[in-house]
């Protein structure tokens, strides 16, 4: 039964290279020396982060409320997704944050004019 990539690997710093290629259905197997692209080496935690990302649609909002935890904490798994791909995240929008956290409820409707007004 195959198992996933033990990845990451202790004490490595470098992502692994594949030198066997084998096909179930066929019996072929090729050798060689193959790159894993940058999904393949991405730990447990940020594949399911990743899966559950594009089950929403990219919707960050969704994964909020299916994760139950807070909108900023979505967002610094996002970076460190985004990071781990090899992408530097944009830095967040505040006028962006400010109107989420209104929506949420965490801010009144006063606070968010205060603080955008700034």
């Amino acid at each position: 039964m195959p198992r996933p990539l033990p990845l990451p690997f202790p004490d490595e710093t470098e992502a692994p290279l594949v030198t066997e290629l084998r096909f179930p259905t066929s019996g072929v197997t090729v050798r060689g020396v193959f790159e894993l692209n940058e999904f393949a080496t991405l730990t447990p935690e940020n594949l399911d982060f990743l899966r559950l990302y594009i089950r929403v649609r990219g919707n960050l909002k969704e994964v909020e409320r299916v994760l139950g935890v807070s909108y900023p904490t979505v967002r610094a798994r996002f970076d460190t997704l985004l990071r781990a791909i090899g992408y530097e995240p944009e830095p967040a929008d505040p006028q962006a944050e400010v109107l989420a956290s209104l929506e949420r409820g965490e801010i009144t409707p006063d606070e968010a004019a205060r603080k955008l007004r700034r």
